[in-house]
């Protein structure tokens, strides 16, 4: 609270001495506690205006106010205090309603006062004219000023939100790179040893060996059953805290390579092709491939020694891809306790990623046991579904890590675009506003100027008018209209009786008070002429 008590005071010392100043130089300098008595309202109102700019303003209009009270003057030494409190009312309040209420009640009140009061036309141009070229200027500048540093603020926090947004980019980039790690290792790795268990398994049925040699047998497919194990855990590892994005390989090999490279293991494995051939987009392709792969390698490892047959179909608009193994053979090695279950481990890791890879691009995904075997049967769409497949394609292209991103960017980007239409148009309004007002002004004081010179009645005329003329005769020698702003003290002064007065200023000076002339007519017949001093 330091900082702003020390400016609040140094703003106030700044107004005080021209108040001081404009009170020394005045013709008839008011009293002391004329003095005192607005410099301790401004005091108020000066820390009062960082909570409640209005009733700040509003006590600096009062002081103003007051000031049409004295007759000699219209210049209030305190108008720059009112224009500084209005500039500080629209750099702290919002809202535009509450603060054009208040200017229509301040001008209001001015107005009220004019007639109590009964002060002259320059009174009345004053209350009507710089009064509220006090409040309205000001404050649309200060609502401009507000708009700019909100301009400026939005556009810092969409720096701030850019910045966020690329770190975001950057570490789904690296987790998605991490889950396609995995997704290989799991994928290609875990099928690759379960080959060499099965072979292992294999050759311990063979009656050329010895004991000790399917004793090394048995641990070597055991340690590979391990290091199924230890890769599983591994995998979890590298999935875990990943968008969920399930990335593909940027290449795989054809699948009659993977069934044949199975087949050599000692599988069987048959591999059917039904329905046109055609390309496919890649997405596609390799998620059939990831199929094929996972359905095989799940087979080896709790199935061995069933028959498998592939099948990959072709229709109309679709692919269907159904993996299909038979029940175990009897006397068949088993798995071993480390293999990784797809089939049968709660966690079902792979068949889990695979279903998600499918349903990625569009597709559907069935696994459930057939015939003592197993089932897997997966309907791929020809045509990648766009909705579907955004986060699916290689890690770093666009569409994926940018869209969470790109959320959060568009909001930023509205608040921008919402805080540069804002500082826009109060940009307008703070320079059209005053070149309206000063049209405004113009015409007003046109329109004084037109009826304070066309109801000046010269000297010369005033002299060849006599008492005693008639009407028709003194009507020559008079101005176009009657002088409409008599000061009620003019008014006042005694008439002859039976009289109707018209009263004409002497000269046309529009800015000081002037003497003026009055007709007295009984009838038709001019009864009296007097000068009022002004």
């Amino acid at each position: 609270m330091r900082g702003p008590a020390v400016r609040d005071a140094a703003l106030w010392a700044v107004l005080a001495s021209a108040a001081v100043l404009a009170h020394r130089e005045a013709a008839r300098p008011a009293s002391a506690f004329g003095l005192v008595l607005p410099l301790l309202i401004l005091a108020v109102a000066l820390p009062a205006g960082r909570t409640r700019p209005g009733a700040a303003v509003f006590l600096a209009h009062v002081v103003v106010a007051a000031g049409l009270a004295d007759p000699t003057t219209t210049a209030s030494p305190y108008l720059t205090a009112l224009a500084v409190l209005a500039y500080l009312l629209g750099l702290r309040a919002d809202r535009t309603g509450p603060a054009l209420v208040l200017f229509g009640a301040c001008t209001a009140i001015d107005l009220a006062l004019c007639a109590v009061l009964g002060v002259g036309a320059v009174h009345w141009f004053y209350a009507m004219s710089f009064i509220p070229a006090a409040l309205l200027l000001p404050w649309l500048a200060g609502r401009y000023r507000q708009a700019r540093l909100a301009l400026v603020h939005e556009g810092w926090q969409r720096a701030r939100s850019l910045e966020q947004r690329q770190r975001s980019v950057a570490e789904q980039a690296r987790l998605r790179e991490r889950t396609r790690i995995a997704s290989d290792m799991h994928d290609s790795l875990g099928h690759e040893l379960s080959l060499i268990a099965l072979r292992a398994g294999a050759l311990e049925l063979s009656p050329t060996l010895t004991g000790q040699d399917r004793a090394d047998l048995a641990v070597l497919r055991a340690a590979v059953s391990d290091a199924v194990g230890h890769l599983s855990d591994t995998v979890g590892v590298l999935r875990h805290g990943s968008d969920g994005t399930e990335p593909t390989a940027s290449s795989v090999e054809p699948v009659e390579e993977l069934v044949a490279r199975t087949k050599e293991s000692g599988v069987t494995v048959h591999l059917r092709r039904e329905g046109p051939a055609r390309a496919l987009p890649p997405l596609v392709d390799r998620s059939a491939y990831r199929v094929v792969q996972e359905s095989l390698t799940n087979a080896i490892k709790h199935a061995p020694g069933s028959t498998v047959q592939v099948s990959i179909a072709r229709q109309a608009d679709r692919t269907e891809v159904r993996v299909t193994n038979s029940a175990p053979r009897a006397g068949s090695p088993p798995a071993g306790p480390g293999a990784v279950t797809s089939q049968s481990d709660p966690g079902r890791r792979g068949l889990t990623g695979l279903r998600e890879r499918v349903l990625l691009i569009g597709g559907t995904l069935h696994a459930a046991p057939r015939e003592g075997g197993f089932e897997v049967l997966a309907t791929l769409p020809d045509q990648v579904n766009p909705e579907h497949a955004r986060g699916a394609g290689e890690p770093g292209q666009p569409g994926q890590a940018e869209e969470p991103g790109e959320h959060a960017g568009s909001a930023s980007a509205r608040r921008l675009a919402v805080a540069r239409r804002g500082a826009r148009y109060r940009f307008v309004a703070a320079f059209a506003a005053p070149i309206g007002f000063g049209l405004v002004t113009i015409a007003s004081c046109a329109y004084l100027a037109h009826q304070l010179t066309t109801c000046v009645l010269r000297p010369a005329d005033f002299a060849a008018v006599r008492v005693g003329q008639d009407v028709a005769e003194v009507t020559p020698f008079l101005p176009e209209q009657q002088f409409r702003y008599v000061p009620d003290a003019l008014r006042a002064l005694p008439a002859p009786p039976g009289t109707v007065c018209a009263y004409y200023r002497s000269n046309g000076n529009l800015l000081d008070q002037v003497d003026v002339y009055r007709l007295c007519y009984e009838g038709s017949r001019l009864a009296a002429k007097d000068v009022l001093p002004g």
